[in-house]
Parts: structure tokens; C-alpha cells; sequence
């Protein structure tokens, strides 16, 4: 059983920045992928931002390129979401999702999920 809790989310202004941070507890075998997805009102969740175990090897939203950033911290079991010049179709949901073995941008794939953190751009 693996436990994903999600900080750092809020409000801000157009043009601002946010980090997001997920803590993974529990049993986190082998290889563990994660990544970010959001889910505005009204909308499917859609993929954000993901990472492989080593950091190696990440993957971006076409919406986001540019602009926001993966990272992980294996120590911590912590993987981060640098948001920068946020806009307000960013807003939304944000789930932090885990899976063994490659990261994919497939909400589908994932069995671990998180609560969620909102994040709010107004405009």
C-alpha cells in the first residue's frame, strides 16, 4: 500500500509561481514512477508532468512545456512541480499518481493517487 500526499497548492496571480511537492509513503518496490495530473471544473483530468525512479527521464502537457518543472528527491520519496508564469487555464486539481516501472501519461495506468492540492490562477 503506498500513500501519496500532496502539498503547496494555493493561490496566485497570473504570472506567479508555485511548487508542488509528494510525499510517497509505503511500499514503493523496484522502480517507481510518478507524475502530476490536474482536473478543472467541469473537465476530464488530463496529464501534467511525470518522472522515472532515477529522474532520468521525464515527460510534459504540451500546455506546460516551458513552464513547469518535475523533479524527485529519492531520499525523501518526494517528487516536486516548479510552476512558473501560471495562467489561469492552469488552474485547477492537482493528483500526484505512482506506478512501478515506467512513467506514462495514461491517467489509467496509475494505481496510486493522491487527494489533490488546488491551485487557483486568477487572472
Amino acid at each position: 500500500q503506498v500513500q501519496l500526499v500532496e502539498s503547496g497548492g494555493g493561490l496566485v496571480q497570473a504570472g506567479g509561481s508555485l511548487r508542488l511537492s509528494c510525499a510517497a509513503s509505503g511500499r514503493t518496490t523496484g522502480s517507481y514512477a510518478m507524475g502530476w495530473f490536474r482536473q478543472a471544473p467541469g473537465k476530464e483530468r488530463e496529464f501534467v508532468a511525470a518522472i522515472n525512479w532515477s529522474g532520468g527521464r521525464t515527460g510534459y502537457a504540451d500546455s506546460v512545456k516551458g513552464r513547469f518543472t518535475i523533479s524527485r528527491d529519492n531520499a525523501r520519496n518526494t517528487i516536486y512541480q516548479q510552476m512558473k508564469n501560471l495562467k489561469p487555464e492552469d488552474t485547477g486539481v492537482y493528483y500526484c499518481a505512482g506506478k512501478t516501472g515506467f512513467y506514462s501519461d495514461y491517467d489509467g495506468a496509475y494505481p496510486d493517487w493522491g487527494q489533490g492540492t488546488q491551485v487557483t490562477v486568477s487572472s
